[in-house]
């Protein structure tokens, strides 16, 4: 693994792109390193598989795929590597994703891929943040942070909500 935090980021093609650009915002804000890849597990297999392969050597330390419809890549590229992978479901036109998320989710026994929600870039984001966390203390500090916000965020929303249910009768 690199001395630096590093994902992979790899795209089923250029339309997911827009999914993707939440994820790589998360990423800079921890301060990860990443590359992003168009990439085909059905129309371009061989390089998936190299991807997967050269990947640990090439110091990422996960990998992040994203892939609509069929969405095979993310279990493509888990076949070809012991790092881990999270596979981003992208919403599709004919089934609003639940194709993709299906065909992440369902991976066979010995490949496992992580899998978020449909179009849940900054889940993607933060769950290989968590997982970088392991080897970069630096980015557990991070997070302890990122909770903290969100949790005082939700504390500000409620004061706020609490001023005003004051006119209310009963709440």
């Amino acid at each position: 693994m690199s001395e630096n935090p590093k994902v992979a980021v790899v795209i089923g093609s250029d339309s997911d792109f827009p999914v993707v650009e939440k994820c790589l915002a998360v990423l800079e804000e921890f301060g990860v390193e990443y590359t992003v890849n168009v990439c085909s597990a059905h129309r371009t297999p061989e390089k998936a598989a190299e991807l997967a392969k050269n990947a640990e050597k090439n110091g990422y330390g996960v990998i992040i795929a994203a892939a609509g419809k069929a969405a095979h890549l993310p279990g493509v590229l888990a076949a070809f590597t012991v790092l881990p992978v999270i596979g981003l479901p992208v919403k599709s036109s004919t089934l609003d994703g639940m194709d993709s998320l299906l065909s992440i989710v369902q991976m066979p026994s010995g490949v496992p891929v992580a899998t978020v929600g449909i179009n849940s870039s900054e889940n993607a984001a933060l769950l290989a943040v968590q997982i970088l966390g392991g080897k970069f203390p630096q980015l557990r500090d991070k997070l302890h942070g990122f909770k903290k916000n969100m949790e005082e965020e939700v504390a500000k929303k409620d004061r706020l909500l609490q001023e005003k249910l004051k006119g209310y009768k009963y709440a």
